[in-house]
Formats: C-alpha cells, structure tokens, sequence
C-alpha cells in the first residue's frame, strides 16, 4: 500500500477528526483512493498522525456512513465503489453559504476574484 498522505494540525480550530474526514474525502473524490484499496489500520494511522486512535475510528465511521469506505472486524477499512448521490436543494444552498463565506475570507486576504474563480474552476474539474 502506497503511504497515505494526511496531516493534521493540533493548533487549528478545526477538530482534528474533520481534517482527517475532509483530506481523505479529497483523496476518495480526487480518485487517488480507489475502490478496492485498504486504508491503514486505525492504531498505524492514529501512530503515524500522532493522535488518539478513536479519532482515526470515528473519521473511518464518518466515511462509512458517507458510502466511501467498508468497515469489517479483523478486515480494516476498504474503498468501496459508491454511487454519487443527488444533493438536495437544501444542501446546495449550505454549500453556496460556505463557499460564499470562504471567498470573502480570501478576498478580505487580498486574493482577486479572477484567481479565486480559477482556482475553484481547477478543483472542481480536477475531481472526478
């Protein structure tokens, strides 16, 4: 298994749970982790991030009951193939107030709004 790149930071404001839900979301998305392949076990990764290993459980349950992943006693965690789900209106309209919210913070930053318009132009077709 190739070495799985997630880092956490104990110094944000964001639980590090989230940051491991949000990176390995990413990597599932993105495709880099595709069905089939296994995810660390819970202790390894909890070792290797330097965190407790009920944060690397509950981000695998988070991913799980997302679709992302398979979880079975003694087997670990597995990408699973998964069907992309409809978002709902409600939904969206959560998702616009985020992103809404996230390019005010990078133009109050000084960060044009043709860059920011790239940028998320380059992420969302970089995902698949």
């Amino acid at each position: 298994m190739a070495a799985l790149v997630v880092k956490v930071d104990p110094a944000s404001s964001v639980p590090l749970v989230r940051q491991i839900v949000d990176q390995l979301r990413v990597l599932l998305v993105e495709g880099t982790l595709k069905p089939g392949t296994a995810l660390p076990p819970v202790r390894r990764l909890a070792t290797d991030l330097a965190v407790h290993f009920n944060t690397i459980a509950e981000a695998y349950r988070q991913l799980a009951a997302e679709g992302w992943i398979d979880l079975r006693h003694g087997r670990g965690a597995m990408v699973v193939e998964r069907e992309a789900p409809l978002a709902s209106r409600r939904d969206i309209a959560g998702y616009k107030r985020r992103l809404r919210e996230l390019v005010s913070q990078m133009r109050a930053q000084g960060v044009p709004a043709g860059r920011i318009a790239a940028e998320l132009k380059e992420i969302a077709e970089g995902m698949k």
